[in-house]
């Protein structure tokens, strides 16, 4: 059996942006917490992986189909933002500016990795289009060059229905992504978003 702390480091280790060095400072953290705070971690990791289903209206990870976003009567329907990654929907809920409601793509389209348009969750953009009231459609795809295609190929696909489609202003610098725009570049650009 492997060492537990370097089992630990290698866990770690596959999370994005955590190489070595991070990973063995993040375990042996967790080794010198009090073992509640190891528990704590192993149970919300637990629950990530069994608790959670996928909203049908806007495909976020949540606990409870409708996510609480899209069961919120509160919110506006006919206003869909829609988003490369889940992570993107918490980054503009933080911003207290949009109240309409989300689709979230799971990527973008990038050719040169393979994925194309069947790999995103386009259909289900298209046929809530169809079967809701739209009017309106923001794409706020990541500022780099697959999200400004994805945009594009949306924009064209998008067209023919008659809704409003807008962009996200470039109050966000070119080559950044959503989830890492501090709270109010990301609220002007939504706020300045343009036609397309």
């Amino acid at each position: 059996m492997a060492n537990p702390i370097d089992r630990l480091i290698h866990a770690f280790g596959k999370l994005p942006g955590i190489g070595h060095k991070s990973a063995t400072r993040l375990a042996f953290h967790v080794l010198r917490s009090p073992s509640g705070i190891a528990r704590e971690l192993a149970e919300a990791l637990l629950a990530v992986q069994t608790g959670m289903t996928c909203c049908r209206h806007c495909l976020v990870p949540a606990p409870q189909d409708p996510c609480v976003l899209c069961a919120d009567p509160q919110r506006d329907a006919a206003r869909i933002c829609v988003v490369e990654e889940p992570a993107d929907v918490s980054a503009i809920e933080q911003t207290h500016v949009f109240r309409g409601v989300y689709h979230v793509l799971h990527g973008c389209l990038s050719p040169l990795d393979g994925v194309g348009p069947d790999a995103l969750k386009i259909p289900e953009l298209l046929r809530r289009v169809q079967k809701d009231a739209v009017q309106e459609i923001i794409l706020a795809t990541n500022s780099t060059i697959e999200g400004e295609a994805t945009a594009v190929y949306l924009t064209q696909l998008l067209r023919p229905f008659g809704v409003a489609i807008s962009r996200i202003a470039s109050g966000m610098p070119l080559g950044a992504e959503v989830e890492y725009i501090d709270t109010r570049t990301l609220a002007l650009a939504l706020e300045d978003r343009r036609a397309v």
